[in-house]
């Protein structure tokens, strides 16, 4: 399917702003950083940067927005037949991360923000994550709200979710916070839960 033009002229201003805001937020702290600073960087004006961000510090979560929507696309290219275990690790493993973001970007959200603010966005992606698994699994047709079929669904793709980010969480307080530990412990994490669901997933 063709995105029309100003769907990839918005992503790319978006991706243009974070990458900015990054490159500031890393050479002269978050609170030295203005929204004028990082639009004038990617090259847009003020206006067009609140469009895309109510505030600076919201593109300090702009890697789970841009990572949840590549996951949802390459979830959506895996076959219905695939194991759902193993159409969740393919759709993680096959966004191409930049090594160098994955690790400060996390180090910077908890040198300037209130844990508490950190864990009530990443409990909201996480939830987001858990209802992708569940359109995929429910599929074209997916069962009805309140049955035992919607219940299994929606108890799977929760499971999953919840491994995935405490593989996440897992790193984040770990010493190696490379990207192939962190690939490591997400794969670690899923076949623990693999083995816990035996052949219902």
């Amino acid at each position: 399917m063709v995105r029309p033009a100003q769907t990839v002229r918005s992503e790319r201003t978006r991706e243009a702003l974070r990458q900015a805001a990054l490159v500031r937020f890393l050479a002269q702290g978050v609170e030295e950083t203005s929204a004028e600073q990082i639009a004038a960087d990617a090259g847009v004006s003020l206006r067009t940067f609140y469009r895309h961000f109510a505030s600076k510090h919201e593109l300090l979560f702009a890697d789970y927005d841009v990572g949840l929507q590549w996951f949802r696309a390459a979830l959506a290219n895996r076959s219905p037949d695939e194991p759902i275990i193993d159409a969740v690790q393919s759709a993680i493993l096959a966004r191409p991360y930049d090594d160098w973001a994955v690790a400060e970007i996390p180090a910077l959200r908890a040198q300037e923000l209130d844990p508490g603010r950190i864990v009530r966005h990443i409990r909201q992606v996480e939830t987001d994550f858990a209802e992708a698994i569940e359109e995929h699994l429910g599929g074209e047709d997916p069962p009805k709200p309140g049955t035992d079929d919607r219940m299994r669904i929606t108890v799977i793709a929760r499971c999953i979710a919840a491994a995935v980010f405490g593989a996440m969480e897992v790193w984040m307080l770990g010493e190696d916070r490379s990207l192939p530990e962190l690939r490591r412990l997400t794969r670690e994490a899923l076949q623990t839960l693999e083995k816990g669901f035996g052949d219902t997933a």
